[in-house]
């Protein structure tokens, strides 16, 4: 006999919250879970495809489309290649390739250029003998730039018809039609990215000129155009190059001292994988390396680059002994020691390229490593047997990073056992934050001993640290790094960071989040700024890559009528303010032109410099690296008349140059 049961006060009290919260909770039954279908994944989540839906993403549907007619070209297929940027930021590609295929599809019953356009993993890359070599094998191509467009159109001729079809937003407006008949063969792809995707949708020419004139540089005699008609004049600019990598690499090097008169140059096939690379040693102590696979630079390297440089240090070491540089059995030259002053480029066409990650950044194919370590060592012992004397400057220069490297080490270690690189002894002229936490800890490192004093005066005592340096650092772009090392003012800053350096280097010691460079706004000021960036470019540039380093914009001018005053930061903003202030009465303007940090009190440089609620601070990136390699080399390298021509060629753009 059942019987009843009274619930106490405290069960009952429970059991009615628990079902109170089960009549709030969100379901989660079959009925949520939620299938997208389509192109919709890719609107919903873009920077699964692209990477963001900043700027870079922006430009990544142009590579998109771009790379599937540079697979044409590497298939054979297709000779002329023309990038329009047309008005109300629309972009044209096309291309003189086979044209994409427009017949109904067996598997989704629609033309194969619809599917093409609007479905994920859809193409001729995955299989069969269409093409042997692509960089497009994740298969998110051209259908992710028809998903993040607002509008797109695709345009192919073939079998002597022009047929053509729209989208909005990866939606078809009508089926594929043909509109007309066409002589030609290709595919044209006309898109306009969709402002609600995308953060910014103006297109930058110049990035798109420097891409394409690589891809015209990785693609040997195809022709590259690129027309920008958004304004007049009209802009155009042409790519051909029969050379292949070796015009790359003598374009990469023409403002540096090369030690070779003959570049060393091969292009053959191993194993059903095409190698080609191309290399010049300059009279510099950096390293230039560029690695691509199917024509996607891998900016990470990978495999390819790993079998390069084995064959370059295998084969250095051999010639090396071989002519008596290295005398003992166990005396050899290590990979940085061969590598100094190298400007190299590999490049591999590979049937099925394992990219890590979507964004291709590093090829792990264990073959491309076999292949390019045989077709380089071989080519290499042939070049040093034909050129002799380029091959024994080449050691020379090795034996010279050797011996560096030997000071270097032993200067390290001398200043290790110091104790000053692990930050024991912080430098004395450093007026370090309270705070010891980086995130929240800011350095200022300040132009001279009078703006310093006015900084540390007029500073967060919690959050910023004041670093003064006297005079002009050492140029690091001529110095190697044993002399960098006894440089009071390069150790100093060293120190403060936390870092160390080179070798030694770590990050994760960093005590600043914000390293801020405050200068003057004249001559002397620009000159030490760019010899900071030298430093932290060549030497801690993991600072910057990191987002740590930041240039400081003091004000120009300081304008002030009666009890009421503005600071300004350009010459065009001063002309627009006086404007203002006049408006206010006929009282006179006071102006006064800062031309150093020094003629401000501390007051005033709290307020228009370092406090975080007015301040304007410019992060400093480097969105291309091998530019940025090539403006160092010609701003602060020893040779002159590369210099030369770029001051006389940049003369008349020159702004705020005080005389």
């Amino acid at each position: 006999m059942a019987k009843d049961i009274k619930k106490e006060p405290s069960v009952a009290k429970a059991m009615a919250g628990k079902e109170e919260k089960a009549k709030q909770a969100p379901s989660y039954t079959a009925k949520d879970i939620y299938v997208l279908e389509g192109l919709e994944p890719v609107r919903k989540r873009p920077g699964m495809y692209i990477g963001s839906t900043g700027i870079e993403g922006l430009h990544h549907l142009v590579w998109e489309v771009v790379d599937n007619c540079i697979d044409e070209a590497m298939g054979g297929y297709a000779k002329n290649i023309r990038v329009e940027l047309l008005p109300d930021n629309k972009v044209s590609v096309s291309d003189d390739g086979r044209g994409i295929p427009v017949e109904i599809h067996k598997q989704t019953k629609k033309s194969a250029l619809e599917t093409v356009m609007t479905t994920l993993h859809a193409g001729g890359k995955f299989g069969g003998e269409s093409y042997k070599v692509s960089g497009g094998l994740h298969g998110v191509g051209v259908s992710v730039v028809c998903a993040l467009s607002s509008w797109m159109k695709a345009e192919v001729c073939r079998d002597g018809g022009l047929y053509e079809q729209e989208y909005k937003q990866g939606k078809p407006q009508y089926k594929v039609r043909k509109s007309g008949k066409c002589e030609r063969v290709g595919t044209k792809q006309t898109f306009q990215p969709d402002p609600e995707i995308f953060k910014v949708t103006e297109f930058d020419r110049k990035r798109i000129v420097d891409h394409l004139r690589q891809q015209a540089f990785l693609t040997k005699g195809v022709k590259i155009e690129i027309i920008d008609s958004r304004k007049a004049p009209i802009y155009y600019n042409c790519f051909q190059f029969d050379g292949g990598i070796l015009s790359f690499i003598k374009y990469l090097s023409e403002t540096s001292k090369k030690l070779q008169d003959q570049p060393f140059y091969i292009e053959k096939e191993y194993e059903n994988i095409g190698v080609e690379a191309s290399f010049v040693y300059n009279d510099e102590l950096e390293i230039s390396e560029l690695s691509f696979a199917n024509n996607i630079h891998t900016p990470d390297g990978g495999t390819h680059l790993t079998g390069f440089r084995s064959a370059l240090t295998r084969v250095l070491n051999d010639f090396a002994k071989k002519e008596g540089y290295l005398k003992g059995a166990d005396e050899n030259l290590t990979g940085d020691d061969v590598r100094e002053g190298l400007t190299a480029i590999v490049s591999v066409k590979i049937r099925e390229p394992q990219f890590e990650g979507q964004t291709k950044a590093r090829l792990g194919n264990t073959e491309a490593r076999t292949a390019v370590e045989v077709v380089v060592g071989e080519a290499l012992k042939e070049y040093l047997e034909r050129f002799g004397s380029d091959g024994r400057r080449v050691i020379e220069k090795c034996m010279l990073a050797a011996k560096a490297r030997k000071a270097a080490k032993a200067a390290r270690e001398t200043v290790l056992r110091k104790g000053v690189l692990e930050g024991l002894t912080l430098p004395g002229k450093l007026s370090d934050c309270s705070s010891r936490n980086p995130e929240d800890s800011e350095l200022f490192i300040v132009e001279g001993d009078s703006a310093g004093g006015s900084a540390k005066q007029g500073r967060d005592r919690r959050t910023q640290a004041i670093l003064p340096l006297r005079g002009k650092i050492l140029n690091v772009e001529k110095s190697r790094i044993d002399k960098m090392l006894l440089n009071k003012e390069i150790k100093s800053l060293v120190v403060a960071l936390g870092t160390a350096i080179a070798e030694s280097f770590d990050i994760t010691k960093i005590r600043y989040h914000k390293v801020v460079l405050m200068t003057d706004a004249d001559v002397d000021g620009a000159h030490i700024r760019t010899l900071l960036l030298t430093l932290f470019y060549r030497y801690l540039p993991q600072v910057i890559e990191s987002g740590y380093l930041y240039i400081a914009q003091p004000p120009l001018y300081r304008l002030q009528k009666g009890n009421e005053f503005n600071y300004v930061y350009s010459d065009a903003e001063k002309d627009k303010m006086v404007k203002e202030m006049t408006k206010k009465g006929d009282e006179k303007i006071g102006i006064q032109r800062y031309k150093g940090l020094g003629e401000m009190n501390p007051e005033q440089l709290w307020e228009t410099t370092m406090n975080p609620g007015n301040r304007i601070l410019k992060k400093v990136n480097i969105e291309d690296a091998t530019a940025a390699d090539k403006m160092f080399d010609i701003l602060m390298g020893d040779d002159v008349e590369p210099r030369k021509n770029f001051i006389q060629a940049h003369a008349l753009s020159v702004k705020n140059i005080d005389i």
